[in-house]
C-alpha cells in the first residue's frame, strides 16, 4: 500500500523547506535508507532518507520549490498503484501541474482600469519570494552588512547575494534559484525580521513586484490588471536600480567586494583589499586571494650622502589637550549578549562556589599523553573532559529552569565559550562524556577555529547543557562568570598558579588552578553544586581516572 511522505521538521525552528536536490525520481525503485533528496532548512541543508522499500510514485515539488512543514513530500508504493486519492486528484503529480495553474492564470483576459492586488498572496510559498531566514536559533532579525548582487543583475543558484548579520556571526547567504534580481527589501545596514520579505528574484517582465510587496507588508496595492508587463513593474525595478546605483554596486562607491573571512584575514595580514582584485565571482575577493597575495616591491630610493650627514630637526611636540569619543554602533552579536546575559543576569539568582585543584598530576600527564594522542591535548581539553564526567554522576547540574519546571538533561553537550571581535560565542562539544581526551581536543580545536572565522553552523553553536568560560591562558587567576541560558550554571577558569604549600616537614611548590562554580538558585542548590565541584577536583587531580 503505498506511503505519504511529509515534509518533516528537521529543526525546532523550522516551518518550511526548499528542496535542494532529489536523488531519486518518480518510477525509481527506492530502498529503505537511500538518500531520497536534500532538504534545505533554516538551519543547514539535510540529507532525507527513505524509510520503506517501494517505488517513487509522486514528488511533492521540483528542485528549488517550497514545502511547509507537515505538506506532501512524496509518496512511495508499488509501482503502477492508484494515488490519486492520496493526493486529492488524478495521479499526475503536483510538481506537474503548477505550470498549467501559471499559463492559466496569465491567459485569463485583463480587464480595464486598476484593481486591487489581492490580500491574501501569500509571498512564502512563491518561488520569486526569497524571506530572510533564520540563520540562528536565537536570530530574530538579520542586518543587510553587504549585497553581492544588485536589482537588475543576474543570479545563479550558488551565487552569494548578500552577507547577513546575525547575533551570532556575519554570514553568506547563497541563492537556490536562477533568475534576475528584481527588489531587495532593505539596503545595506538595514535590519530585516525573520520571515520578512529579503528580496525578489524571478524573470523580468513577469513577475508583479508591486504586489508581492504589498502582500507582504500586509496591505493592497493598486496595481494594472495587466501586471505582468505593466508599466508598475517598469517603475519599482527602475526606482530599486536608482537605490542601487545611487548606494554603489562595485568598488566605484568605496565598498570593497570581499568575503567575511577574507576581510578577516586581511586584516590579520595588514593587506589593503581595496588595492587586489578578487578571484571570486564578479571580482569578489576570497580566502584563496589573501593566502596566495604577494605584495608589490617598493622601489628604494637612494639618498645622496650629503642627505644622510644632515642634522634630524628636532621637533616640540604640541599637546593640543582636544577631548573626543567615538560611537561605535552595537553589533548584532553585541545586542543579543547584552539581553540574553542582562535577562539572565537579573532574573536568575546566581550564587557562586571557589575551589582550589591541584594540578600537578594534570601537568605531568598531559606530555605523557600528548606522545601518543594525535593532537595536542591542552588543559582546557582536560577540564571539557573532568566537567563532562562530573555531569553525568551529577545530573542536577546537568539543567534547565523552565519556569513551571526544571528539565534535566540525558545527554551532555559542554559549550565553551570563544571571544571574537564582535563579542562572545559558544561553540559546542556534543556527548562529551562519551567522547576521548583527543577527540574532544580535535573538536574543540576545529571549533574555535570556525568561531574565530564567523564559519560556524548554527547546529554548533546551540544545544549546550553547560558552558565553561575559561581565561587562565590571559593569566587570570579567578574570576565569576554570568550562566549562559538556558544553563543552569557555568564554570570559570582561572589561571594554574605556583604556590608554595607545607609538604612534609618542610615547604614545596604545587600548581593550583581556581575555578569557581556560577548556579541559578532556582534549579541547583549549594550542596548540588559542591558536590560537583568535589567530583570534577577529584578527576582532575587523577588524570587516570578520565581514562577508565
Amino acid at each position: 500500500m503505498a506511503e505519504v511522505i511529509l515534509m518533516p521538521r528537521l529543526s525546532d525552528t523550522m516551518t518550511e523547506g526548499v528542496i535542494a536536490a532529489w536523488h531519486k525520481k518518480v518510477g525509481d525503485p527506492v530502498k529503505k535508507g537511500e538518500l531520497l533528496a536534500e532538504v534545505e532548512t533554516d538551519k543547514a541543508t539535510m540529507e532525507l532518507e527513505s524509510y520503506k522499500d517501494g517505488t517513487l510514485l509522486h514528488i511533492g515539488t521540483e528542485k528549488g520549490g517550497k514545502l511547509q512543514v507537515n505538506d506532501l513530500l512524496a509518496i512511495i508504493g508499488n509501482k503502477g498503484e492508484d494515488i490519486s486519492g492520496l493526493i486529492g486528484g488524478s495521479g499526475s503529480s503536483t510538481a506537474a501541474k503548477q505550470p498549467e495553474k501559471k499559463e492559466e492564470k496569465a491567459s485569463k483576459p485583463a480587464s480595464s482600469g486598476l484593481q486591487p492586488a489581492t490580500a491574501a498572496l501569500d509571498v512564502s510559498k512563491m518561488d520569486e519570494v526569497v524571506l530572510m531566514p533564520r540563520l540562528s536559533d536565537t536570530m530574530t532579525e538579520g542586518v543587510i552588512a553587504g549585497w553581492l548582487k544588485n536589482v537588475g543583475d543576474t543570479v545563479k543558484k550558488g551565487d552569494v547575494l548578500a552577507e547577513i548579520e546575525t547575533d551570532k556571526a556575519t554570514m553568506e547567504l547563497e541563492s537556490y534559484k536562477n533568475g534576475k534580481l528584481l527588489y531587495q527589501g532593505a539596503k545595506k545596514g538595514e535590519k530585516i525580521a525573520v520571515n520578512d520579505l529579503l528580496c525578489i528574484i524571478g524573470e523580468e517582465g513577469k513577475v508583479d513586484v508591486n504586489a508581492i510587496v504589498a502582500a507582504a507588508k500586509g496591505g493592497i496595492v493598486m496595481a494594472d490588471a495587466g501586471a505582468p508587463g505593466s508599466e508598475s513593474l517598469k517603475t519599482e525595478v527602475s526606482s530599486q536600480a536608482a537605490i542601487s546605483e545611487h548606494h554603489g554596486a562595485s568598488s566605484s562607491n568605496g565598498r570593497v567586494k570581499a568575503s567575511p573571512l577574507a576581510k578577516k584575514l586581511a586584516a590579520e595580514k595588514g593587506i589593503d583589499i581595496s588595492k587586489m582584485s578578487g578571484s571570486g565571482d564578479g571580482g569578489r575577493i576570497v580566502k584563496a586571494d589573501i593566502d596566495n597575495y604577494t605584495p608589490a616591491a617598493t622601489p628604494v630610493t637612494a639618498t645622496p650622502a650629503a642627505e644622510k650627514k644632515a642634522a634630524t630637526p628636532v621637533f616640540t611636540p604640541v599637546i593640543s589637550g582636544q577631548e573626543g569619543f567615538t560611537d561605535i554602533p552595537n553589533s548584532q552579536m553585541r545586542n543579543v549578549i547584552a539581553k540574553r546575559l542582562g535577562e539572565s543576569k537579573f532574573s536568575a539568582p546566581h550564587f557562586y562556589l571557589t575551589m582550589e585543584i591541584n594540578m600537578d598530576n594534570a601537568m605531568a600527564a598531559r606530555p605523557q599523553l600528548n606522545e601518543i594522542s594525535p593532537v595536542k591535548i591542552s588543559f582546557n581539553d582536560m577540564v571539557v573532559k573532568a566537567c563532562a564526567l562530573a555531569l553525568r554522576q551529577h545530573p542536577a547540574i546537568n539543567a534547565s529552569w523552565l519556569g513551571d519546571k526544571i528539565r534535566r538533561y540525558h545527554h551532555v553537550h559542554i559549550g565553551m565559550a570563544v571571544a571574537i571581535e564582535d563579542g562572545l560565542i559558544v561553540p559546542v562539544v556534543r556527548f562529551a562524556d562519551q567522547k576521548t581526551l583527543s577527540q574532544i581536543a580535535a573538536e574543540s580545536k576545529e571549533l574555535s577555529g570556525k568561531a574565530r572565522n564567523k564559519k560556524l553552523q548554527p547546529n554548533e553553536f546551540t544545544g549546550n547543557t553547560f558552558t565553561i568560560s575559561n581565561l587562565g591562558m590571559m593569566d587570570v587567576e579567578e574570576f565569576t562568570a554570568i550562566i549562559n541560558p538556558p544553563d543552569s550554571c557555568i564554570l570559570a577558569v582561572g589561571r594554574i598558579k605556583e604556590v608554595v604549600v607545607r609538604k612534609g616537614d618542610g615547604f614545596g611548590v604545587s600548581n593550583v588552578m581556581k575555578v569557581t562554580l556560577s548556579c541559578d538558585h532556582r534549579s541547583v542548590d549549594g550542596a548540588s553544586g559542591a558536590a560537583f565541584l568535589q567530583t570534577f577536583k577529584k578527576f582532575l587531580e587523577s588524570p587516570i581516572t578520565m581514562l577508565l
